[in-house]
Protein backbone atom coordinates (compact mmCIF):
# COMPACT_ATOMS: atom_id res chain seq x y z
CA UNK A 1 0.00 0.00 0.00
CA UNK A 2 2.95 2.33 0.59
CA UNK A 3 4.60 2.12 -2.72
CA UNK A 4 1.17 2.79 -3.71
CA UNK A 5 0.75 6.18 -1.96
CA UNK A 6 4.57 7.39 -3.10
CA UNK A 7 3.50 6.35 -6.80
CA UNK A 8 0.32 8.03 -7.03
CA UNK A 9 1.44 10.87 -5.17
CA UNK A 10 4.51 11.25 -7.32
CA UNK A 11 2.38 11.27 -10.52
CA UNK A 12 0.61 13.73 -8.97
CA UNK A 13 3.23 15.85 -7.94
CA UNK A 14 4.90 15.25 -11.45
CA UNK A 15 1.67 16.20 -13.27
CA UNK A 16 0.88 19.18 -11.23
CA UNK A 17 4.68 20.39 -11.70
CA UNK A 18 3.53 20.68 -15.43
CA UNK A 19 2.18 24.31 -15.02
CA UNK A 20 3.63 24.97 -11.72
CA UNK A 21 5.83 28.13 -13.35
CA UNK A 22 2.62 29.78 -14.43
CA UNK A 23 1.16 28.98 -10.10
CA UNK A 24 2.61 32.77 -9.62
CA UNK A 25 -0.07 34.15 -12.13
CA UNK A 26 -3.08 32.35 -11.13
CA UNK A 27 -5.60 33.47 -8.87
CA UNK A 28 -5.93 31.53 -5.15
CA UNK A 29 -8.83 30.58 -3.56
CA UNK A 30 -10.38 29.51 -0.59
CA UNK A 31 -14.10 28.02 -0.01
CA UNK A 32 -16.63 25.78 1.43
CA UNK A 33 -18.78 22.82 -0.13
CA UNK A 34 -21.63 20.56 0.77
CA UNK A 35 -23.37 17.86 -1.29
CA UNK A 36 -25.00 14.77 -1.28
CA UNK A 37 -22.68 11.99 -0.57
CA UNK A 38 -22.58 7.67 -1.26
CA UNK A 39 -20.12 5.71 0.62
CA UNK A 40 -20.14 1.88 0.26
CA UNK A 41 -18.57 -0.07 3.05
CA UNK A 42 -18.85 -2.78 5.85
CA UNK A 43 -21.27 -2.08 8.46
CA UNK A 44 -22.35 -4.56 11.33
CA UNK A 45 -25.56 -5.12 9.51
CA UNK A 46 -24.37 -5.57 6.11
CA UNK A 47 -21.32 -6.07 4.55
CA UNK A 48 -20.91 -3.61 1.10
CA UNK A 49 -23.89 -1.70 2.60
CA UNK A 50 -24.35 1.87 0.55
CA UNK A 51 -24.99 4.64 2.85
CA UNK A 52 -25.95 8.26 2.34
CA UNK A 53 -25.54 11.41 4.25
CA UNK A 54 -24.73 15.00 3.97
CA UNK A 55 -21.53 15.53 3.16
CA UNK A 56 -19.39 19.17 3.53
CA UNK A 57 -15.93 20.46 3.49
CA UNK A 58 -12.80 23.27 2.93
CA UNK A 59 -11.13 23.49 -0.17
CA UNK A 60 -8.44 26.00 -0.89
CA UNK A 61 -6.42 26.01 -4.27
CA UNK A 62 -4.81 28.06 -7.38
CA UNK A 63 -6.25 28.11 -11.29
CA UNK A 64 -5.73 29.74 -13.59
CA UNK A 65 -7.42 29.73 -17.34
CA UNK A 66 -6.68 26.21 -18.10
CA UNK A 67 -6.01 24.11 -14.91
CA UNK A 68 -6.97 24.21 -11.28
CA UNK A 69 -5.67 22.13 -8.38
CA UNK A 70 -7.64 22.27 -5.12
CA UNK A 71 -7.01 20.71 -1.46
CA UNK A 72 -10.13 19.11 0.02
CA UNK A 73 -11.03 17.93 3.15
CA UNK A 74 -14.14 16.33 3.39
CA UNK A 75 -16.62 14.71 6.28
CA UNK A 76 -19.27 12.09 5.41
CA UNK A 77 -21.15 10.90 8.79
CA UNK A 78 -24.16 8.67 8.16
CA UNK A 79 -25.57 7.84 11.92
CA UNK A 80 -28.66 6.15 9.82
CA UNK A 81 -26.33 3.87 8.09
CA UNK A 82 -23.56 3.86 11.07
CA UNK A 83 -20.47 4.94 8.42
CA UNK A 84 -18.37 8.21 8.95
CA UNK A 85 -15.64 9.00 6.41
CA UNK A 86 -12.79 11.84 6.99
CA UNK A 87 -10.95 12.46 3.82
CA UNK A 88 -8.32 14.09 2.43
CA UNK A 89 -8.12 14.69 -1.81
CA UNK A 90 -5.59 16.67 -3.73
CA UNK A 91 -7.77 17.14 -7.31
CA UNK A 92 -6.21 18.71 -10.47
CA UNK A 93 -9.32 20.19 -12.93
CA UNK A 94 -8.90 21.31 -16.61
CA UNK A 95 -11.21 23.54 -17.83
CA UNK A 96 -12.09 22.88 -21.21
CA UNK A 97 -14.51 24.81 -23.86
CA UNK A 98 -13.32 27.46 -21.87
CA UNK A 99 -14.40 29.70 -25.05
CA UNK A 100 -17.68 29.73 -24.20
CA UNK A 101 -17.87 31.97 -21.83
CA UNK A 102 -16.03 33.54 -19.32
CA UNK A 103 -18.17 32.74 -16.56
CA UNK A 104 -19.27 29.35 -17.10
CA UNK A 105 -16.30 26.80 -17.56
CA UNK A 106 -16.83 23.40 -17.09
CA UNK A 107 -13.96 20.61 -16.08
CA UNK A 108 -13.16 17.10 -15.85
CA UNK A 109 -10.58 15.87 -13.38
CA UNK A 110 -8.82 13.55 -11.20
CA UNK A 111 -8.15 12.97 -7.87
CA UNK A 112 -6.33 11.37 -5.28
CA UNK A 113 -6.21 11.03 -1.35
CA UNK A 114 -6.68 9.79 2.07
CA UNK A 115 -9.12 8.68 4.04
CA UNK A 116 -10.18 6.97 7.41
CA UNK A 117 -13.56 4.86 7.57
CA UNK A 118 -15.21 3.57 10.26
CA UNK A 119 -18.05 1.96 11.49
CA UNK A 120 -19.30 0.27 14.85
CA UNK A 121 -17.40 -2.55 14.50
CA UNK A 122 -14.74 -1.58 11.81
CA UNK A 123 -11.95 1.22 11.42
CA UNK A 124 -9.57 1.64 8.60
CA UNK A 125 -7.59 4.01 6.45
CA UNK A 126 -6.35 3.87 3.05
CA UNK A 127 -5.68 5.87 -0.38
CA UNK A 128 -8.53 7.02 -2.34
CA UNK A 129 -8.18 7.65 -6.15
CA UNK A 130 -10.94 8.99 -8.77
CA UNK A 131 -11.94 11.64 -11.08
CA UNK A 132 -14.55 14.50 -11.41
CA UNK A 133 -16.90 16.14 -13.82
CA UNK A 134 -18.25 19.57 -13.10
CA UNK A 135 -18.89 23.60 -14.24
CA UNK A 136 -17.25 26.48 -12.46
CA UNK A 137 -19.98 29.69 -12.42
CA UNK A 138 -18.67 32.67 -12.01
CA UNK A 139 -21.15 34.96 -9.89
CA UNK A 140 -18.57 37.81 -9.64
CA UNK A 141 -14.79 38.41 -10.03
CA UNK A 142 -14.37 37.01 -6.80
CA UNK A 143 -17.05 34.91 -5.70
CA UNK A 144 -17.12 31.63 -8.06
CA UNK A 145 -19.93 28.80 -7.32
CA UNK A 146 -18.57 25.25 -8.53
CA UNK A 147 -21.21 22.16 -9.00
CA UNK A 148 -19.46 18.61 -9.47
CA UNK A 149 -19.92 15.04 -9.67
CA UNK A 150 -17.03 13.43 -7.79
CA UNK A 151 -16.16 9.41 -8.05
CA UNK A 152 -13.67 8.02 -6.34
CA UNK A 153 -12.26 3.92 -5.29
CA UNK A 154 -10.82 2.76 -2.22
CA UNK A 155 -7.73 0.60 -1.52
CA UNK A 156 -9.53 0.27 2.60
CA UNK A 157 -10.75 -3.24 1.95
CA UNK A 158 -13.79 -2.61 4.28
CA UNK A 159 -14.72 0.34 1.95
CA UNK A 160 -15.51 0.02 -1.64
CA UNK A 161 -16.00 3.45 -3.49
CA UNK A 162 -17.56 7.20 -2.61
CA UNK A 163 -19.66 9.39 -5.09
CA UNK A 164 -20.45 13.10 -4.45
CA UNK A 165 -22.35 15.35 -5.80
CA UNK A 166 -21.39 18.49 -4.45
CA UNK A 167 -22.07 22.55 -4.24
CA UNK A 168 -19.15 24.96 -3.49
CA UNK A 169 -18.54 28.29 -3.34
CA UNK A 170 -14.74 29.48 -3.65
CA UNK A 171 -13.26 33.10 -2.80
CA UNK A 172 -10.81 34.08 -5.19
CA UNK A 173 -7.58 36.05 -3.84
Amino acid sequence: MTKKLLGGLTAFALATSLYADELGSSQRFIGLEIGAGQVQGDTPVEIGHEGDAIEYGLRIGAQDGQWRTTFLFDYFDSSDDDQNVEKGMLTVDYFFLDSLSNSVRPFIGVNLGYANYESTFFDDSGVLYGGQVGVVVGLTESIDLDIAFRYSLSDIDIMDHTSEIMLGVNYLF
